[in-house]
């Protein structure tokens, strides 16, 4: 056993695990505020899902359309996520994305514009008026290029290829974390009383998922280790569109941006089919009444809405019923065609990362020719438990923002919530941060033997003599979540597929590396498996625990959204015997201001009613 005198000890008032926007927004805003603040990474910086996310930032700044506003971004987004939604966590995001939108245009983001000058912004699914500031279809590049400029010349020291291992505690707070460095092995214990995760969702369980390799539920898995609630695990975003062909790109993000700049789906017999999937119930989308949802996509060319930008769980699933009914396209999914809607040179300048990522990896003349489109698992709106204001877990000191965080978008995700959701709660994570480390009488200290106790499970898988392979237990549990806690969902299939993770479970206490620690992905991934098996089955059990259909978790059994699913949240946490514990928490009364504004028709808020 390795003792803590042989550590490469590092130390921090602040460290934050992930390097994408909402850790580098917080590492930003903790080092603005005078803390020494370090930041790990699995990968390299700028190695972010954040990249991903192309079409835009939400943000009601009102440059498109002067009725915009944070009421209107507010009401919008409960009525996405079917009003599961944290509602304080959601009346912040709404007033503060403005300002740190702004602020990133300060620190030198090339935003497009408006003929007058103005960030420009576009139309995206669920949002009722242009609200998506952008930059191509690269926004969240420019993003971690702008983020990163600010990082590198904010005083941060970057900590590349570093891998967290588990949380070091003291008397239940937060004393650091243990992680070694990928390319040498070695083991690193950094202290540091708050920690901020920022390691995104865990979209690897799957197998066609548009997240890279990083994405294995790290933070999920050690926030729970370590005592952390999860909650809303449930609901994983399934989105619309990504590539389907060719296999080796199976997965990858089409960006929702193709569908705003005038994008439209259609089936094998060349219909345009999103017509017949509009709900019946359209309020929790972007309009009031049926009558005003055939008025929205019908009107005259100004007012018209395209039913491609309902929001993602809609169309994710007429996709695949249209597929289901034998009108996919040929390699299983749906035609994207802006090439008819748009002339060349405008498809070339808004979507140029598109019409490269389609020439270079699929041979498709985007310009000329429809994509091949289906669901790819995304996003998870689930995540680890945290206050609405201070970002804080319940474990003193651990804080979590972006998408390893949950509250802000209940039950499904809109479409550019996501960029500002990162920029607006990293920068209070760092202020949580800052606020907590001010109220401590002693830092607390790592415990020894717990140090000591997570190298030797760390060690373990380098230690037998045999064991299984750690590539192919990936490869069953991606398989098991693709068939038992797919988009579609059903309680007997989720009973089969929490067996199957058990096993998987068992299976991953025995699988074996070779027995060296440098440059040994073969490690990394025995070291993953822990996490994305605590991600899969909070999820599975989740899903199998909320018998109704809302928002981004559907179940064939339990169709449509029941009135008692209002009254809880599922919530997660690891029970004294190590087993997973599932509760359904009473949800609390919404305050009243803001169940008004959510429930208020268009035409109030514009005209300042409520």
């Amino acid at each position: 056993m390795r003792e803590i005198k042989d550590l490469q000890t590092i130390e921090h008032d602040v460290l934050v695990v992930g390097a994408g926007g909402a850790g580098l927004r917080a590492a930003i805003e903790a080092s603005r505020l005078g803390l020494s603040t370090g930041v790990i990474m699995k990968s390299l910086l700028g190695k972010a899902h954040t990249v991903m996310a192309e079409g835009g930032m939400a943000a009601a700044l009102g440059n498109v359309d002067d009725r915009d506003n944070w009421k209107v971004h507010f009401r919008d987004t409960m009525r996405g996520g079917k009003f599961l939604n944290v509602w304080e966590m959601a009346e912040i995001h709404a007033k503060e994305a403005p300002d740190r939108v702004r602020e990133l245009e300060e620190w030198g983001a090339v935003f497009d514009r408006t003929k007058d000058g103005l960030i420009n912004q576009r139309n995206f699914g669920g949002h009722r008026y242009p609200r998506l500031a952008h930059v191509g279809d690269r926004t969240g590049l420019e993003l971690i290029r702008t983020l990163q400029d600010a990082g590198v010349h904010g005083g941060i020291d970057f900590h590349m290829e570093c891998i967290g291992i588990d949380l070091t505690l003291e008397g239940g707070r937060v004393a650091g974390m243990l992680g070694y460095w990928r390319d040498t092995g070695r083991f690193a214990l950094f202290k540091a009383p708050a920690v901020i995760f920022a390691t995104g969702g865990a979209g690897k369980a799957w197998r066609v998922t548009s997240n890279s390799w990083e994405y294995t539920g790290d933070g999920f898995g050690m926030a729970y280790r370590a005592g952390a609630e999860l909650m809303d695990m449930e609901f994983t975003q399934f989105h619309p569109t990504g590539m389907v062909w060719p296999p080796s790109v199976r997965g990858t993000l089409v960006t929702e941006g193709v569908r705003g700049e005038g994008g439209i789906l259609k089936n094998s017999e060349g219909k345009r089919f999103m017509f017949g999937y509009v709900p019946e119930r359209f309020a929790p989308e972007t309009a009031d009444t049926v009558e005003e949802a055939a008025k929205w996509l019908g009107g005259d060319k100004e007012a018209r809405r395209p039913p491609e930008l309902l929001t993602r769980d809609v169309v994710a699933r007429a996709i695949r019923a249209e597929v289901k009914a034998g009108r996919g396209s040929p390699h299983g999914g749906a035609f994207l065609d802006i090439a008819s809607q748009q002339p060349a040179d405008f498809i070339k300048r808004k979507l140029p990362s598109m019409y490269h990522q389609f020439k270079e990896l699929a041979e498709v003349d985007i310009t000329a020719e429809p994509m091949e489109v289906g669901p790819t698992l995304h996003y998870y709106m689930g995540g680890i438990r945290v206050n609405a204001v201070t970002q804080m877990t319940n474990v003193p000191g651990l804080f979590a923002a972006g998408e390893c965080g949950t509250g802000l978008h209940g039950a499904n995700r809109l479409g550019g919530n996501s960029l500002s959701d990162l920029i607006v709660f990293g920068a209070r994570a760092g202020q949580g941060a800052k606020d907590y480390i001010d109220a401590l009488s002693s830092r607390p200290k790592p415990d020894q033997g717990h140090v000591n106790d997570i190298i030797t499970d760390a060690m373990s898988f380098l230690d037998r003599d045999d064991g299984e392979n750690p590539y192919v237990v990936v490869d069953d549990v991606q398989v098991a979540m693709e068939e038992h806690v797919g988009i579609i969902r059903e309680g007997p299939e989720l009973e089969e597929g929490l067996e199957k993770l058990a096993a998987l479970l068992e299976r991953t206490k025995n699988v074996k590396a070779h027995a060296t620690s440098q440059y040994n992905p073969g490690w990394n991934t025995c070291l993953d498996l822990r996490n994305m098996l605590i991600s899969a089955e909070a999820t599975a059990r989740s899903a199998l625990a909320r018998e109704e259909s809302r928002g981004a978790h559907t179940r064939l059994d339990f169709e449509g959204e029941r009135e008692e699913g209002l009254k809880y949240n599922c919530v997660i946490r690891r029970a004294a015997d190590g087993s997973m514990e599932l509760r359904k928490e009473p949800r609390p009364a919404p305050p009243e201001e803001l169940a008004k504004i959510a429930n208020a028709s268009i035409e109030d808020l514009e005209a300042n009613r409520v």
